[in-house]
């Protein structure tokens, strides 16, 4: 498969086939290798705070785990999987009833493990961060060239 059309079916993917993404809004920006930027659309329902007004913080650390695997998968095959082992979320300031912006960028790319560092911001306001977070995910590559080689040992 062609990087590029991987980077479409990972859009595809997240935008459409995961349900919950697709019920959040959840769109995709920008894709490139080891790194992704997302787009949530405000929705009333989102609201945590209505006193302040301001976003549950839930709705942040969703948006930095979706953002966080997703610049992982730019690093991985078709074949390859990964899973969330660590998720830290930093929240800077409250976020207003706007859309948000996550940009993920994968920090450390393992044969087991990867990192990623993500920011969040209001749309237009990158300046101005909401939450930064941190991810690490386990990563089980398809790719079996790595196993042992059957070798014999004999005593003298």
């Amino acid at each position: 498969m062609e990087f590029e059309t991987w980077l479409e079916h990972i859009k595809m993917f997240t935008e459409e086939k995961i349900l919950f993404n697709r019920s959040m809004g959840l769109k995709v920006k920008h894709l490139e290798l080891g790194q992704a930027v997302l787009r949530l659309p405000f929705r009333e329902d989102f609201v945590g705070d209505p006193f302040r007004p301001a976003l549950h913080g839930g709705v942040t650390s969703f948006l930095i785990d979706i953002a966080a695997g997703m610049a992982v998968l730019t690093r991985l095959k078709p074949e390859d999987r990964c899973s969330t082992l660590d998720l830290r979320v930093d929240y800077l300031r409250p976020a207003q009833l706007k859309d948000l912006i996550a940009r993920a960028t994968v920090s450390r790319a393992g044969s087991r493990v990867m990192v990623t560092q993500v920011v969040v911001y209001h749309k237009d306001d990158e300046e101005n961060l909401v939450a930064e977070g941190k991810a690490v995910f386990s990563v089980r590559r398809a790719d079996t060239s790595l196993e042992f080689e059957k070798v014999t040992v004999t005593s003298v």
